[in-house]
């Protein structure tokens, strides 16, 4: 059933890898909305689950992994059920994804240019002899100088800027509703950060997208995003709007991970590590999987899992001290 307003929406969503090692549990029972034009960050450590949540919407998920459960509700369609066939519609022209590593996102054989018309010619209905006229206007949409030029240029002759810049016009040729950024400024020199940045806020102001950013930075998160959804071991924790995740945390693991990024007005003057390490996904701790590393857990929290609740409207937490602790960053 479709909800007005509502473009994204996971329930239940399991995606599990079968590895020589055992089952990894890389998303367990997620559930995640998003409303036409927002702009929503999934947060966490590397190797959480985020960027397998971005790769299941898309229904790219590699071997040996498996969505082996849940739905994902695209404009009212569950993308869970479609066939290659109309999945290969959907890629590309409604739904667009900035991969991580955009040099390995290109093919190095042909120019980029190229590469960009082939989207285009996939998915838009145009004229062949339009087709390189719409290559130009997407690169020089996302800031490329002298376009006509550099579109002849194969993927290494790019510098990791304007790779990044690329991947992003190619994800946009094509006029998608909702966009995957995955770690967009990974990689990237401060300076070209903040480029890509107000690339993506310009963008968003220009064509009305819907935004998907897994990133494990906060700071992208509060110049970019409206709401924020904090994701560990496999399981969403916590989700708010950004003002209120920054403010007020609720969960520890949301409080202990703007305490360890310098430079965010939220957070206390001394830097603050995370005790421990992310813990395995083929055996994660008993109850509350945050909870070996937790300063506030209770003998409750390892003994069983927390439901995530609204603690007010808007915000959900799963964590059993969250009405009790006084989290305050600032």
């Amino acid at each position: 059933m479709k909800t007005e307003g509502r473009l994204l929406e996971i329930r239940g969503l399991r995606v599990y890898f079968y590895t020589a090692e055992g089952v990894v549990k890389a998303v367990d029972d997620v559930d995640l909305a998003m409303n036409k034009g927002e702009a929503l960050g999934l947060v966490g450590e590397s190797g959480c689950g985020k960027s397998t949540i971005g790769l299941s919407i898309l229904r790219l998920v590699p071997t040996p992994g498996k969505i082996v459960s849940g739905s994902i509700s695209f404009d009212g369609e569950d993308l869970t059920k479609k066939s290659e066939d109309d999945l290969r519609k959907i890629r590309g022209a409604s739904v667009a994804m900035v991969f991580q590593n955009p040099l390995s996102s290109f093919n190095p054989v042909f120019r980029v240019g190229d590469q960009i018309a082939e989207a285009i010619a996939l998915h838009q209905r145009v004229p062949k002899s339009e087709i390189q006229k719409l290559v130009v206007e997407s690169l020089d949409k996302v800031g490329i100088p002298d376009c006509k030029t550099v579109a002849k240029h194969y993927p290494h002759e790019y510098s990791g800027g304007m790779r990044q810049r690329a991947m992003t016009a190619m994800a946009l040729s094509c006029r998608p509703i909702l966009l995957i950024a995955d770690e967009p400024t990974t990689a990237l020199d401060v300076t070209i950060q903040a480029q890509i940045l107000e690339l993506l806020k310009e963008l968003r102001k220009q064509l009305g997208l819907t935004v998907l950013l897994i990133t494990h930075e906060l700071g992208l998160v509060a110049e970019l995003c409206e709401k924020v959804a904090i994701m560990y071991a496999g399981k969403i924790v916590e989700y708010s709007d950004v003002l209120s995740i920054f403010r007020n945390p609720k969960h520890p693991y949301t409080f202990a991970l703007l305490r360890s990024v310098p430079g965010l007005e939220a957070v206390v003057e001394r830097f603050h590590v995370i005790k421990g390490n992310v813990p395995s996904l083929v055996e994660p701790p008993s109850g509350c999987r945050f909870h070996p590393r937790c300063d506030y857990a209770i003998a409750e929290c390892a003994a069983r899992e927390p439901e995530p609740f609204e603690i007010k409207p808007g915000h959900r937490v799963a964590c059993f001290r969250a009405e009790a602790l006084e989290l305050r960053p600032n």
